[in-house]
């Protein structure tokens, strides 16, 4: 009977620290970028700013700006760039839903905080890839944080790509807000 209970007592342990690991890992998770999806965004970011040796850091928000941003923003997802103390602009990586998967998406900001660039880094369906050409995603560049887009009127939607043309004119939308709502509480 000892035996018994020694051998459940291990087993419930050993779920324990697996539980434990577990919401560890999910934690560190959510304050970073998968390793890929990094990469990506560094070789970007780097090619943009043309600075290899730049810094990336999360902005830091007060609690009471977290409440006020729409459910669509994740705050941790935006990142200062600085190089050597000196502010070269922002930059939110994001996901967006296509129509059966969803794709990566940054948008880089001026330090005025007027979008530069946009880019698709991660498109993950067969069809509606042409988000990501460079002339599309140009309509996005000059967008400031009061504005709002509105696809078929400032952005060209593209034939076959109309799902993710949509999502990605409210990515960016969102993104835009976020920013505003960060702004208006003095976190830039």
């Amino acid at each position: 009977m000892y035996l018994f209970v020694l051998i459940k007592n291990m087993v419930i342990m050993k779920q324990v620290k697996l539980i434990l690991s577990l919401v560890l890992a999910f934690t560190l998770a959510a304050f970073s970028l998968p390793e890929k999806l990094e990469k990506k965004v560094d070789k970007e970011l780097a090619s943009y700013f043309e600075e290899e040796n730049y810094q990336k850091t999360a902005v830091d928000i007060s609690a009471e700006a977290k409440q006020k941003l729409n459910k669509n923003f994740d705050p941790t997802l935006l990142f200062k760039i600085t190089h050597n103390e000196k502010l070269l602009g922002y930059a939110y990586v994001g996901s967006a839903p296509s129509k059966t998967a969803v794709f990566d998406y940054m948008v880089i900001f001026n330090e005025d905080l007027i979008v530069a660039k946009s880019k698709v880094l991660i498109y993950r369906e067969e069809y509606g890839g042409e988000i990501g050409s460079k002339r599309w995603l140009k309509q996005f560049n000059g967008a400031q944080k009061t504005d709002e887009l509105k696809f078929t009127q400032d952005i060209i939607g593209i034939s076959g790509a109309t799902i993710s043309a949509t999502s990605m004119t409210n990515a960016v939308n969102n993104v835009l807000k976020g920013v505003n709502t960060l702004y208006d509480n003095n976190m830039f």
